[in-house]
């Protein structure tokens, strides 16, 4: 299983998820942030973090936002490892 980042992302992007993630997978897609779903561990710290829980486990999201985030071109999309290169909306 992994996290899935969902629609209240959108604008937000604050990334205190980033900060906290031990294996580095989020990646910036322009207008919100997305987890690759190959690279996530399930840990949960940033679900923990998010200040508009916008990230929840993939068993309780909707199957559009499971797939943007699985289906996100992970090698054109800036991954990000901190919240400074997060490009802010």
């Amino acid at each position: 299983m992994a996290r899935v980042v969902t629609e209240p992302c959108i604008g937000c992007k604050s990334g205190e998820c980033v900060e906290v993630c031990p294996v580095d997978c989020f990646f910036d897609i322009g207008n919100m942030l997305v987890i690759n779903p190959e690279e996530c561990i399930d840990c949960a710290a940033c679900e923990d973090v998010c200040p508009v829980e916008a990230i929840v486990p993939d068993d309780d999201a909707n199957e559009k936002w499971i797939n943007i985030n699985a289906e996100t071109d992970f090698d054109s999309a800036k991954h990000v490892t901190s919240q400074e290169e997060i490009e802010k909306p």
